[in-house]
């Protein structure tokens, strides 16, 4: 456990943990500090952080389909303790997470069986990359641009918040099957909260992440929610979804490395702590900056390593046969 694999025991201790899901042995450090820095984000900004942790997984050598699976348990380690606080504050709305978690368990499954596909067909690991970079590049961009204008907005001495509750899109009044949401002041069609928790439950089985960072601005725009209410809704929803996707890739994938997830984990809840208490020290449109900058530089390096040659354009792999 001390040494590398491969060294002998006489050699000094270098920190190496082999992984036995994963079937590799990485740095503790670098596994703690990886947990330790998406836990400080989660709290600082109040997202899972799961589109975070996959892609740093990757980047530290972890494969693809045990980075995505464990990267989904992690979501729901940092977001058990956000939906708590969100709860006692009365920023849950029961109701529109039922609504969303009933899409999100299609999208979920659905998800988890497109992995299952694409691993048979030998192209998961460059379908997670490439969705990595659509995704985090054009979600990065959007929050960069929406966030700067409301800094400037705001120097400016204007209004940034968005519209309030209740005045809807056009499109929303004909949609059929609405239902009143009582916590958050909405009577709206089921449709939309569905879907949207559909997609966002196909990100999670594919992508390993917990979804909050399209769920809420999907909540805020799109559904008209308050803002406080969306984001602690959206913490339940990451809790049960995330749930589902970890147990459901440990039974069709069985790719979720729990001593990796451990590591994480431990990282993740010191990490969270002093976010949280950072991030009172920012207002919204700088926390929403930071996040959009930190999205697109995951999303660059994701890139980078698609696209650059590597430096060995050769592999062997022994293949075992019967035993």
């Amino acid at each position: 456990m001390g040494a590398g694999a491969g060294e002998p025991f006489g050699q000094p201790l270098n920190f190496q943990i082999y992984l036995p899901i994963a079937e590799v042995s990485v740095n503790l450090f670098h596994i703690l500090g990886a947990g330790l820095a998406v836990g400080f984000w989660s709290g600082l900004l109040g997202v899972g952080g799961g589109f975070l942790i996959t892609p740093l997984l990757i980047l530290l050598g972890i494969p693809p389909l045990v980075a995505v699976s464990t990267g989904a348990n992690q979501s729901v380690a940092t977001s058990v303790s956000g939906a708590l606080a969100q709860w006692r504050r009365g920023n849950v709305d029961l109701k529109m997470g039922g609504v969303l978690l009933a899409g999100g368990v299609f999208g979920t499954v659905l998800g988890v069986r497109l992995v299952y596909t694409l691993r048979q067909l030998g192209q998961f690991d460059l379908a997670v990359a490439v969705t990595y970079v659509v995704l985090l590049g054009t979600i990065g961009l959007l929050m960069l641009i929406e966030s700067i204008g409301a800094i400037r907005q705001s120097y400016a001495g204007k209004n940034t918040s968005v519209r309030p509750p209740g005045q809807h899109h056009a499109w929303l009044h004909g949609l059929p099957y609405k239902m009143r949401f009582n916590r958050s002041k909405l009577y709206v069609s089921a449709l939309p909260p569905a879907v949207i928790g559909a997609f966002v439950g196909l990100l999670s089985g594919v992508m390993g992440v917990g979804g909050g960072f399209v769920l809420v601005p999907a909540l805020v725009y799109l559904i008209r929610m308050r803002t406080t209410i969306a984001m602690g809704t959206s913490q339940m929803f990451i809790v049960f979804g995330s749930g589902l996707t970890t147990i459901l890739q440990a039974y069709q994938n069985e790719s979720v490395d729990v001593l990796l997830a451990m590591m994480l984990m431990v990282g993740g809840v010191i990490g969270a702590q002093i976010g949280a208490a950072v991030g009172q020290k920012f207002n919204g449109e700088q926390l929403r900056a930071a996040l959009a900058v930190l999205v697109l530089m995951v999303c660059f390096r994701v890139a980078f390593d698609l696209l650059v040659t590597p430096s060995d354009l050769f592999s062997i792999a022994v293949m075992m046969g019967g035993r």
